[in-house]
């Protein structure tokens, strides 16, 4: 999860592991809120008008937060 946080494709990861199927590389991966964040702002240009309605900052985590929600704090 570290490699694809970074940045680093899927596809590299899986032949680094060793997989002999993509499939199996994919069980492991999932897109966490800030992977989600970092896609929305690639995506959008910030010359666009669809730019001003999208607000990647409600992506952050807020870590305090986020522990109360679990019941960890």
């Amino acid at each position: 999860m570290s490699l694809y946080r970074a940045g680093i494709h899927l596809t590299l990861i899986s032949e680094w592991l060793g997989h002999s199927q993509f499939e199996t590389t994919l069980i492991y991966a999932h897109a966490d809120t800030e992977i989600k964040r970092r896609a929305i702002e690639k995506a959008v240009p910030v010359d666009t008008p669809l730019a001003q309605h999208i607000n990647p900052e409600r992506y952050k985590i807020d870590d305090e937060y986020l522990k109360q929600l679990c019941g960890l704090r």
